[in-house]
């Protein structure tokens, strides 16, 4: 573990107020959840929750699923992070921290339909030039990811879109069930 040299004092209900420069540097937004572990040293452990984890192996499968019908990247994010990605840009971006411009999207709750090529960052310091479609996936009225499909090739249709908001939506359904 790495120490911040941080003391916080415990108020009268239990609360501990967490540095903003480690919020910060974890991400962590006002309202999103929090894990509360205890370790074998009685040590506690505070990790920042994703309901998207839980989608494991389905996650990748979707995607594969999609992509094999479309040949799109397609990309499943929780509100931190790339989960799922099939395509070309699978090897650059499983597993990365997502872009600014794509956590403005999820602040935003934002479903965008880019048909002209545009410049994206997907994860930071990659910018690829291309068309897309980002669909935010809501649970209880919270955006707890994105779908996300890109071609360099060609350009996006309507149809893409729906295929992508559909995602999206039954993503939303199997996590709030």
């Amino acid at each position: 573990m790495k120490a911040t040299g941080v003391v916080r004092r415990i108020d009268e209900l239990g609360r501990v107020v967490i540095p903003k420069e480690i919020r910060k540097n974890l991400r962590i937004r006002e309202g999103e959840n929090i894990e509360i572990y205890i370790d074998s040293n009685d040590n506690i452990v505070l990790k920042k929750f994703s309901f998207m984890k839980k989608l494991g192996d389905f996650a990748q499968n979707f995607t594969d699923s999609i992509y094999s019908f479309l040949k799109y990247n397609i990309m499943i994010t929780d509100a931190d992070q790339f989960l799922a990605v099939s395509g070309p840009l699978k090897k650059d971006l499983n597993g990365k921290r997502l872009s600014e411009q794509l956590m403005t999207c999820i602040e935003r709750r934002e479903h965008i339909l880019e048909k002209h090529e545009k410049e994206i960052e997907l994860t930071p310091g990659l910018v690829k030039q291309g068309t897309y479609v980002i669909y935010s996936i809501l649970v209880d009225g919270d955006v707890i990811g994105l779908v996300i499909l890109f071609s360099e090739d060609e350009r996006i249709s309507e149809i893409e879109e729906k295929i992508v908001q559909i995602a999206a939506q039954f993503l939303a359904k199997y996590l709030e069930d």
